[in-house]
């Protein structure tokens, strides 16, 4: 058997198959953001899978993610939330938090879930002011090149135990490409670096293959 895309694929269309089979509100959630023109960029079913088992393994009440577009991840992190939980989501688009809202209300977590509209750096004063306190889970999944900037602000807001998750930081291997001067790139690189000299953080990174190429994922565990 070749090693190539078509391999990729397969395999996670048997992953989703058997482990992390879709359903009518992930549908209806993917449904609704191609009908609205969204980008087809949100996370795989078996990388959204991962998503709720991670809620789950760090019991988690309270979840902020950097990047709603249609709310597929944001529902799948929902299905994670310890009873009475809830789940902050921030999108700087208009019209993808719109969506998102209703397919997060469709699913059921109308009530446990708060998009909140505009750019993810100017919203988090927001969630100091209202006094929502530490997070138990970060997802970040927004735009790349500021991805340093909010696991580092993650890392000062997420409690002792809790988790930070952030996508697409492989770049399709260009995260091994010293002097790039690619601007997405150099941030993956910035934060590798920044969690190395990071006292409080213990982190890897995993390469991925599947359905969306090849890229990987950084998971920090703030230090207790």
């Amino acid at each position: 058997m070749g090693i190539d895309q078509e391999t990729f694929t397969g395999v996670d269309r048997f992953v989703e198959a058997t482990l992390a089979p879709d359903d009518e509100a992930l549908r209806d959630a993917l449904d609704a953001a191609a009908a609205a023109g969204l980008p087809p960029i949100q996370v795989s079913p078996a990388q959204g899978r991962l998503l709720t088992i991670l809620v789950r393994l760090v019991a988690a009440r309270t979840i902020l993610e950097f990047g709603t577009l249609g709310g597929y991840s944001t529902i799948l992190l929902a299905r994670g939330l310890a009873p009475g939980g809830r789940l902050y989501s921030l999108e700087v688009d208009p019209r993808h938090a719109e969506v998102a809202r209703g397919s997060i209300e469709r699913a059921g977590f109308g009530d446990a879930v708060q998009v909140r509209v505009g750019p993810a750096l100017e919203s988090l004063p927001g969630l100091e002011a209202d006094g929502v306190g530490q997070f138990d889970l970060v997802f970040v999944d927004a735009d790349k090149p500021n991805t340093p900037a909010y696991v580092a602000w993650a890392l000062e807001r997420t409690r002792p135990g809790g988790l930070i998750v952030a996508d697409n930081v492989v770049r399709r291997g260009g995260l091994a490409e010293a002097g790039s001067g690619e601007a997405t790139i150099e941030a993956q690189r910035r934060l590798h670096e920044e969690l190395a000299r990071e006292p409080r953080a213990e982190a890897t990174t995993i390469q991925t293959v599947g359905v969306k190429g090849y890229d990987g994922f950084t998971i920090v565990r703030v230090v207790e």
